[in-house]
């Protein structure tokens, strides 16, 4: 059983930085491949980010060269460094664990994680 909290999400002007800071619970945590996702309202819950337990990282194309994934196994925790955000970005963002090695279309596929975090909100204003 995973726990996960996410934190870091607020309010901030185009252009700006915010980062996402997902807590789990669980002395396997470096076992598991770690995801973010998005929900905005009225839209589907869209891939983000994912970093396989090996430590490849994978991208959305619309946050590729804005957004890093990372994870200090230590600290049970992952990031998500966002940079020169949009207001397309804003959203629900949700931290996501799948055990195992996993293939880069099933990191993708929010169906395919395990465990979810409660989100937090992103507001990116223009």
């Amino acid at each position: 059983q995973v726990q996960l909290v996410e934190s870091g999400g607020g309010l901030v002007q185009a252009g700006g930085s915010l980062r996402l800071s997902c807590a789990a619970s669980g002395r396997t945590f470096s076992r598991y491949a770690m995801g973010w996702f998005r929900q905005a309202p009225g839209k589907e819950r869209e891939f983000v980010a994912a970093m396989s337990w090996s430590g490849s990282t994978y991208y959305a194309d619309s946050v590729k060269g804005r957004f890093t994934i990372s994870r200090d196994n230590a600290k049970n925790t992952v990031y998500l460094q966002m940079n020169s955000l949009k207001p397309e970005d804003t959203a629900v963002y949700y931290c996501a664990a799948l055990p195992g090695p996993v293939t880069v279309v099933v990191l993708t596929m929010p169906s395919a994680y395990d465990y979810w975090g409660q989100g937090t909100q992103v507001t990116v204003s223009s």
